[in-house]
């Protein structure tokens, strides 16, 4: 008994430590001092324009943060915007309104998506980007 305790035990733990999860890159609140760097490091970036008071930003979300796991994104840096607080960068980019989602490689701009809060399609814009 104790024999076999022991080795689902350790079969437990081989497959528990055998390939280590991956981390979620996590959301960062936009500065213009971070995003800069993200760019000159030539990362990909992707932005989410949103507002708190939004509900397309808030349909959105639940497929945003999904977007964190995939694996083609881990080295993704992910900034918030707020849209009611960063005008500067609303007007750089040519951002009409909130729900307004970014993905760029490097300083270039690579994909863009408005107020779509449809999952897949909101997923491949996304992915179309990188």
């Amino acid at each position: 008994m104790f024999v076999r305790a022991m080795s689902t035990f350790l079969a437990f733990l081989a497959v528990a430590f055998a390939a280590p999860a991956i981390a979620a890159p996590a959301w960062q609140d936009y500065t213009p001092a971070a995003f800069a760097r993200a760019q000159d490091a030539g990362k990909t970036i992707v932005v989410d324009v949103h507002a708190v008071w939004c509900p397309t930003c808030k349909a959105q979300a639940p497929t945003l943060d999904a977007l964190r796991q995939e694996p083609r994104l881990k080295d993704a840096v992910f900034f918030k915007v707020d849209f009611d607080k960063e005008k500067p960068f609303l007007r750089q980019h040519r951002i009409p309104r909130q729900s307004t989602v970014l993905v760029f490689r490097g300083k270039q701009e690579s994909a863009r998506s408005i107020a779509e809060s449809r999952p897949k399609q909101l997923r491949e814009a996304v992915m179309a980007g990188i």
